[in-house]
């Protein structure tokens, strides 16, 4: 049976990597898990970046300054 997942291997500052460890103890969750979901909020965080700066623009075009404008503009 092939392997589902895929091994990736990274250096960590020796201070990270127990923190990594022990918060992986306290959340009783893998380094992996931890790693993954740590990895997916980044990605969330980038994605929201991008949304947030697409709608600024948007905005900036429409000439909406504040929610109240926002709010008028979507009514």
């Amino acid at each position: 049976m092939a392997r589902k997942t895929t091994i990736i291997n990274f250096s960590a500052p020796h201070d990270l990597a127990k923190i990594i460890s022990r918060q992986a103890i306290k959340e009783k969750i893998s380094k992996s898990e931890l790693l993954r979901a740590a990895f997916s909020a980044y990605l969330f965080d980038q994605e929201l970046k991008n949304v947030q700066k697409l709608g600024k623009g948007i905005a900036e075009n429409l000439g909406l300054e504040t929610y109240d404008d926002i709010e008028k503009y979507c009514r």
